[in-house]
């Protein structure tokens, strides 16, 4: 026992003398994931952003720096891995969430105050008694109107906590009063389904916007109303749906397909496969279904185009979509801000990929796809679009489709050139409709009071002086001196649409464009001109 005790001092100190050497090397600013690392690129990076932030010459963001390699590194991988800074995460998280807390107002900063277009339907600032005009002046006693305020800063005092209220200050034009209310604060959806309604006895119709985490809920409620009022037909309107979540898309494609059937399939880096089938829970296997797309239908968009189509369900109409077969998981980055980074391709069920070709680093090139097409007359004309005869597949019936760059329709249509043009959609994206519509209806409210949302998209109809008084509208906003007779009906039917949207709803301003749709008349004509049809 004794001669062990003789080597004790002697091995504490060989310990200590090796934790010095150690100790040596080590950073212990490091984190424990950091300090036993060999992977010099790593460090080279750390490295060089810590040497800027402590020795260089001028005071820098080094946030900004990080942003910038980051977007750089993600720039070299593929055209949908993305960064989302912290500034940006919360308000995306929101949107695909798909609901957020607040007080359901649709507004304008109008004049640098807030204008009411219309409460939402059955939301909290409805059920206090705001209405579309209301001008609101103050929230718990402060002012938000004036130039100096930001939409950030309103929007923060309207949102908040769930069931917290806040005091709002509102000012009536229409009755030239201020009043003041208290609002309970809510949830907010935001909708995915833009429009359901019947286009005929048979044929329902919906149109989706994206695929976040309600849009199943929201697309199965407006399925069985529409089954309600006897659709056995469908058509599901994926037009400019930019995609989202992949298990939505999933679950709707899956109300389609039978029991079994191969939805698709994912692949990543090491080969490793996960399938996705059809279940037992279809609510609409036995109907008639007919998807729209055309060129801005992209991911989860296709994945239910591509199921359907390779699975010989339905009928695909419109124009070639997008072409994005990549699937994206996000990840934290630890101080609020994430990536969305490319893990799997997805293919469809006959085993083609739809995403079509990119070079690394060059995403101009990419998303200029659009411009490509209508250069080489794809958008107006079947026959110019290419295909890769090696990348040719058929469907258990014989129907030949193909990969490489997007879900080919069944059914092609044509652009609407006297519709999709660069004139109107330029007018529509500076927001000139909106806007004059406001001013429009800003004039006498009352006089809409008891018109129904029926009566108003059936029988009522803008007069050629308000087409004219537009005109000038713009004229004034934008410095030019535009006439509108080439588009006088489209300018027409587009003024009628926003005052049914602000007086009534999205499902109204969707039904007064349908009316005129080319896409929309070729599904009608087909679900009409077949009604024995098997698909």
């Amino acid at each position: 026992m004794a001669t062990k005790n003789k080597y004790i001092p002697l091995i504490i100190g060989v310990a200590i003398a090796t934790g010095v050497i150690i100790g040596g090397k080590l950073n212990f600013t490091d984190t424990s994931d950091r300090l036993f690392t060999t992977n010099s690129k790593k460090d080279k990076l750390n490295r060089l952003i810590d040497y800027i932030d402590y020795e260089y010459v001028d005071e820098v963001n080094t946030d900004s720096i990080v942003d910038v390699t980051v977007n750089g590194i993600l720039d070299n991988l593929d055209p949908h891995s993305t960064y989302i800074p912290k500034e940006d995460l919360k308000r995306i998280t929101e949107n695909m969430k798909g609901d957020f807390v607040g007080i359901g107002i649709n507004y304008y900063p109008y004049n640098d105050t807030i204008a009411v277009i219309r409460p939402s339907e059955g939301g909290p600032s409805e059920r206090a008694g705001i209405m579309g005009g209301d001008r609101i002046i103050k929230a718990d006693g402060e002012d938000i109107f004036g130039p100096q305020l930001s939409n950030d800063y309103i929007s923060g005092k309207l949102k908040g906590d769930k069931n917290t209220k806040v005091k709002l200050t509102v000012y009536r034009k229409s009755e030239d009063k201020t009043f003041e209310v208290t609002v309970k604060r809510k949830d907010i959806p935001i909708k995915s389904v833009d429009a359901a309604y019947m286009l005929t006895d048979e044929l329902g119709y919906i149109k989706m916007n994206r695929f976040a985490e309600t849009s199943f809920k929201e697309f199965k409620s407006a399925l069985e109303e529409l089954q309600e009022q006897g659709a056995s037909k469908l058509a599901l309107d994926l037009r400019d749906n930019p995609g989202g979540f992949l298990g939505i898309a999933e679950q709707i494609a899956d109300e389609f397909l039978e029991n079994k059937k191969l939805i698709l399939f994912t692949r990543d880096k090491k080969g490793r496969e996960e399938y996705t089938y059809a279940t037992k829970r279809g609510d609409f296997e036995d109907g008639e279904i007919y998807i729209l797309i055309n060129e801005n239908s992209a991911s989860a968009s296709e994945v239910i185009a591509g199921a359907l189509q390779d699975n010989d369900k339905g009928i695909i109409v419109g124009r070639r979509s997008y072409g994005k077969g990549l699937v994206q998981r996000e990840m934290a980055l630890g101080d609020g801000s994430a990536v969305r980074l490319t893990v799997s391709r997805y293919y469809t069920p006959t085993g083609r990929s739809i995403q079509r070709p990119y070079t690394n680093g060059d995403s101009r090139s990419y998303y200029n796809d659009y411009f490509k097409r209508l250069r080489t007359g794809e958008l107006a004309d079947e026959s110019n679009i290419k295909v890769d005869d090696s990348l040719k597949f058929k469907t258990p019936k014989g129907k030949v489709v193909y990969g490489g760059g997007g879900i080919i329709p069944d059914i092609f249509v044509p652009v609407d050139k006297s519709f999709d043009n660069e004139t109107i959609n330029y007018l529509r994206r500076r927001g000139h409709f909106g806007y004059f519509v406001f001013e429009e209806l800003d004039k006498d409210r009352n006089a809409y009071k008891h018109v129904t949302k029926y009566d108003f998209i059936n029988n009522f109809e803008v007069s050629d002086d308000v087409v004219v008084r537009f005109q000038d509208y713009v004229n004034l906003h934008e410095g030019t001196n535009i006439t509108f007779t080439v588009y006088h009906d489209e300018i027409r039917r587009l003024i009628k649409a926003t005052l049914a949207r602000q007086l009534f709803d999205d499902n109204a301003f969707e039904e007064i464009l349908n009316k005129e749709d080319v896409m929309i008349q070729e599904v009608i004509l087909l679900s009409t001109e077949y009604p024995n049809f098997k698909q």
